[in-house]
């Protein structure tokens, strides 16, 4: 589904609408990545800014809307993104703001309904028929949730209210930003068909040029045609889908997603890499975030496994299974580090590197076993340090003398 396609037809005002029969939410942060920065730069609010690295590489994460008035936008590679807004400002992600501002979002939700279905980061579903008596009618509920979010993030969000997932995420986008619309249950024919195929759920590039070649432009189009039309040019399965949504009809519910099974980070480095150095410092870099990330969720793992992709796309992955559960960067650290030497790679030229820790535990409720002269306990307790001094004066206030920006033939990979 294509949200840019959504908001080419302009935006809509926040429309009353009756809401009666109308359960379903679909709340998605504004900017979500340029809005947590933008918390502590409030002197570039209303700028164009660009979120994402300044690698050859790298891709857009997030871009405020003034810099979206350029033509910017998430995913697209950066160096065309700068040619497009040269006057954006450029931010690194930090992303354990974004992890930390995605808690408290979804805290939100939760205090509302137990019925919540995050999608990422920044967007759930939530159904709140349950809540009605409690809070009021559901877009009494959505204008609660946008400010609270606002009260306790600091950033703001879309809403779209109806009794569908599917029409409720066209809703919110076709709010934002920062806005609220209610699709009423006897309206949702009229709110689908004006607009173009491709915000259907399950359309893709290749089924909208399909659809293109028969003559269907709008949603209206697919449901003036026979289903068995929509079948024989689409296949069975996908010609019955188009049809039932193009009508509003979207029976899934919102499904309580579980806890996250796993966290880690990966990076495609700026040009292919064939130094064990460079690897093994980015190796450092990536368990040092996916530890914090660890001790930010006050959670632990009992797998660390490590992602190569080479050159030609080509990718492998290992994996190690600790005696106890860890948040320890070290520990990560030195397990990837040794998955990844037992790899025997040589001069591989190597595009892609990740470390993902696996088989999650809550913090709490892990009983920790305490080695002589400290061991593991001491450098958790020197990384908890260092994430009491990120909070307060920044991501990368401390970090491993190995990842203090230096020529890379000047590195010991062991230095943490």
């Amino acid at each position: 589904m294509s949200r840019r396609q959504l908001q080419r037809n302009g935006p809509l005002p926040d429309r009353p609408g009756d809401d009666t029969g109308c359960p379903i939410l679909h709340v998605d942060m504004d900017a979500f990545y340029a809005s947590v920065e933008l918390r502590s730069r409030p002197e570039l609010v209303g700028t164009p800014v660009i979120v994402g690295g300044l690698g050859a590489r790298s891709v857009v994460l997030s871009a405020t809307y003034e810099a979206r008035a350029f033509g910017v936008h998430s995913a697209m590679p950066m160096m065309r993104a700068r040619r497009m807004c040269p006057q954006a400002t450029v931010i690194s992600p930090s992303h354990g703001q974004y992890d930390e501002a995605s808690r408290g979002v979804m805290e939100v939700f939760r205090s509302v309904t137990p019925l919540v279905e995050p999608l990422s980061l920044d967007e759930a579903f939530l159904d709140v028929g349950g809540a009605h008596r409690r809070l009021g009618t559901s877009r009494q509920i959505g204008e609660l949730i946008r400010a609270r979010v606002v009260d306790e993030q600091g950033i703001t969000c879309s809403v779209g209210v109806a009794s569908t997932k599917f029409v409720a995420k066209l809703a919110s986008a076709r709010a934002k930003p920062d806005g609220l619309i209610v699709v009423p249950r006897d309206e949702v024919v009229t709110f689908l068909h004006p607009l173009p195929v491709g915000v259907l759920w399950g359309v893709g590039e290749k089924t909208e040029e399909a659809l293109t070649r028969l003559g269907l432009r709008t949603i209206g189009d697919i449901a003036n045609t026979p289903v068995a039309t929509l079948q024989r040019a689409l296949g069975a399965a996908a010609g019955s889908h188009l049809s039932a949504l193009s009508w509003g009809r979207d029976q899934r519910h919102v499904v309580v997603s579980e806890p996250d099974k796993s966290v880690g980070a990966e990076e495609t480095f700026a040009r292919d890499v064939d130094d064990p150095v460079i690897v093994l410092r980015e190796l450092l870099r990536l368990s040092e975030r996916t530890a914090a990330r660890l001790r930010a969720a006050d959670s632990m793992g009992r797998t660390v496994a490590v992602k190569v992709r080479f050159a030609d796309f080509t990718t492998i992955t290992r994996s190690r299974t600790l005696r106890e559960p860890t948040d320890v960067a070290r520990v990560v650290y030195d397990t990837a580090r040794g998955l990844y030497e037992a790899l025997g790679l040589q001069r591989a030229r190597i595009r892609l590197v990740g470390v993902r820790v696996e088989g999650l535990v809550d913090t709490e409720s892990t009983p920790r076993q305490l080695a002589l002269g400290g061991g593991g306990e001491e450098w958790r307790a020197a990384e908890q340090a260092a994430d009491a001094a990120a909070a307060r004066f920044g991501a990368g206030a401390v970090r491993p003398a190995a990842l203090v920006e230096r020529s890379p033939r000047e590195v010991d990979p062991d230095g943490l």
